[in-house]
């Protein structure tokens, strides 16, 4: 066991979610160690953010030289999966547009309960973190270029 391999796995699923498999992929883990690892790294995310995240926004918005419009595009798509979905709709698309980190601020502006936005941040991390792994472990003709 190797933990750098394991924290590289989890930083790239930190900053965007395929990040992460590939990453594990590229340093040669198992597709089981990489699913684990890639969700742990998304779930750490989320709860750091969730926890830290009124000052997170703050902080943020003490860089702003302006308002941000309140009725950008990004916003209105937001407010649109909102309305139709909840928090499911925005776990769901949390690792595919969002990033975790996103997701979990754009779920805590919309005033979700901590444990809502665990709860379904785990389903869906998990869901997705199975399909990018398994998709990427597929591509074995990628192992002759890597290694």
């Amino acid at each position: 066991m190797v933990w750098g391999k394991y924290f590289a796995v989890m930083l790239g699923t930190a900053l965007k979610y395929i990040a992460g498999p590939i990453a594990g992929f590229s340093l040669g883990l198992a597709w089981y160690e990489t699913l684990l690892a890639s969700w742990v790294g998304f779930m750490l995310t989320v709860l750091i953010v969730v926890s830290l995240g009124k000052l997170l926004v703050q902080w943020i918005g003490s860089f702003r030289k302006s308002k941000p419009l309140v009725f950008s595009k990004r916003a209105r798509f937001a407010v649109g999966i909102w309305q139709k979905f909840g928090i499911k709709g925005i776990a769901a698309l949390t690792p595919l547009i969002f990033t975790p980190i996103g997701g979990s601020l754009l779920s805590l502006s919309f005033k979700v309960p901590l444990s809502r936005i665990l709860f379904f941040m785990a389903i869906s991390g998990f869901i997705w973190s199975s399909i990018y792994t398994l998709i990427i472990y597929q591509l074995t003709f990628l192992k002759e270029y890597l290694f």
